[in-house]
This record gives C-alpha cells, structure tokens and sequence, in this order.
C-alpha cells in the first residue's frame, strides 16, 4: 500500500511538472511598471493584503501555481516579478522537493523570460528549507 501512495506522488509531481513547462498562467505581460497599491491612508501591507502577488500579473501566477499543484503548495506568492515562495504541504516528501523546485523554476521562467528567478520553498510551517535560483546567462539552476 505505501508503494502505490509513493507511485501516486511521484506521478503528481510528475503531473504538475508538465503542467508548468507545457502552460502559462499569464500571456506575455510588460510586469515592470506594475507596482501594488495601497488603500488612500494605508501605509503598510499585511501579508493578508498583499494575496498571492505584489502584481496583478504576480498574483495570478501565485493563484495559478496553488490550483494546479494538486495539493502538493498550500500557498504561493510572487515578489518583485523574480521571486517566487512556495509553501509546500506535508504531502510533500524531503527527496520530492527539489524536483517540485525544478518545476517550479520552470514554469516562473516561462512567465518571466530573460530574468534571474529566485524560487523559496517553504516548509508547511513556513521555514524555509530550499532556495533555488535560475541564473539566467548560465542557464543553470543552483540550490541553496
């Protein structure tokens, strides 16, 4: 029984992968003069306030990542249009991390072309437990 719950996994993370290479959460959006707005009066941002992005575009590609991670992210945010954190649930085993992270990367530089991408990962009770970074002139994906 265990091996078909690690078969299942496995083809989730596999499922969501292909998902992240194959589509985009957002067409080519221009995300440089977009910035967050601030009720009148407001001068600081909860994290509550600020949902899953500090963009429009950024938002729905947090939205995005949440409804298709097929319960593997409890929660994603975009920060500066090359920051992505990802709360992971505790479905989510130690050696399924860093694939998930590939994935993740992936999929954050299909809809941010030509940028040096950070990706958090984020344990369920919000550690952080991986950095990837995609150096962009490399090509290259680099743990932390």
């Amino acid at each position: 029984m265990s091996s078909l719950h690690h078969l299942r996994k496995i083809f989730a993370v596999v499922v969501l992968v292909l998902m992240l290479v194959t589509t985009s959460a957002c067409g080519a959006v221009d995300q440089s003069n977009r910035t967050a707005q601030l009720p009148r009066g407001q001068t600081t941002l909860s994290y509550n306030k600020l949902e899953h992005g500090d963009t429009a575009a950024g938002q729905d590609f947090g939205n995005w990542v949440v409804q298709t991670a097929q319960g593997l992210v409890k929660d994603a945010y975009v920060r500066g249009n090359d920051k992505l954190g990802v709360v992971i649930t505790p479905q989510v085993r130690p050696n399924e991390v860093r694939p998930l992270a590939r994935s993740l990367v992936q999929g954050f530089h299909r809809n941010a072309p030509n940028r040096d991408l950070t990706v958090l990962m984020y344990a369920p009770d919000k550690k952080l437990i991986l950095t990837a970074k995609y150096d962009n002139s490399a090509q290259q994906v680099q743990y932390e």
